[in-house]
């Protein structure tokens, strides 16, 4: 009886092995591949007390790996719905040094580079943007600024 925990937990940490992985994302993956609910959370508390599994390092590597591409809004919310304390949320994104508007900026630059030349590609920009989460009333602002930027 004491061999499934031993293979639930080496299965636990082949998968950790490989990327970081929130403590709820990693219970879901080992109970779809067949390991007892009951099973999986004293070996993830155990995964956690011997430094294995941390979703405050979690936190810290989404945040930097987004930071960027997303805003701290859409990054925040990523978080959240793994599970991750608000804590923990917080110090990734100051970690992270995120910073909207220069990362919104800087995607638009990476992504378009130049003022949209009509209305079509205007609403395409800003989806793109809104779907990173960056606020309405930020992109408008960035669009404009493109705009006169070109013009002069």
């Amino acid at each position: 009886m004491r061999s499934a925990p031993v293979s639930l937990r080496a299965q636990a940490i082949r998968l950790l092995a490989r990327r970081e992985y929130a403590r709820s994302d990693l219970e879901q993956r080992l109970i779809a591949k067949g390991a007892p609910r009951s099973e999986v959370g004293p070996v993830l508390d155990e995964l956690i007390a011997q430094g294995y599994l941390s979703d405050a390092r979690y936190a810290r590597a989404m945040a930097t790996r987004k930071a960027g591409g997303y805003s701290r809004r859409s990054i925040a919310e990523g978080l959240k719905s793994r599970g991750i304390a608000r804590t923990d949320i917080e110090r990734a994104l100051v970690e992270a040094e995120t910073d909207d508007e220069k990362a919104l900026h800087a995607l638009w630059q990476r992504r378009f580079g130049k003022p949209p030349m009509d209305e079509r590609e205007k609403a395409r920009q800003v989806r793109f943007l809104q779907a990173r989460g960056f606020a309405l009333s930020a992109i408008f602002k960035l669009l404009r600024d493109a705009v006169r930027g070109a013009g002069t």
